[in-house]
């Protein structure tokens, strides 16, 4: 009865850390970013980037702005997917460094 009540704990585990928020992110962060890379030429835009550090969000706004709606889409998508991951992991290191005990 222990053994079966334990490997249900173990599956219910396993399934957590595999539906989390941080496995979802990660996935979709490496969708997307696949997703921009089969839609845009990525290493063009780097080359056609400004060497001025400070014309770079008016070029890279201006390239988000004349692309196609699908890429435009991967974009906001891998942003997202980018601050849940960030969050996720602010989360998992306050957890871990500042636990305390009962």
């Amino acid at each position: 009865m222990e053994r079966i009540v334990m490997r249900r704990v173990r599956i219910i585990r396993i399934l957590g850390l595999l539906l989390s928020t941080a496995v979802l992110s990660v996935l979709t962060l490496v969708a997307t970013l696949l997703g921009i890379g089969r839609e845009v030429w990525v290493a063009r835009v780097f080359q056609n980037a400004p060497a001025d550090i400070l014309h770079l969000p008016n070029f890279f706004g201006a390239a988000f702005m004349h692309t196609h709606v699908i890429v435009q889409a991967l974009v906001v998508f891998t942003l997202a997917s980018l601050v849940f991951l960030v969050r996720e992991i602010v989360r998992l290191a306050t957890s871990t460094f500042f636990y305390k005990a009962a």
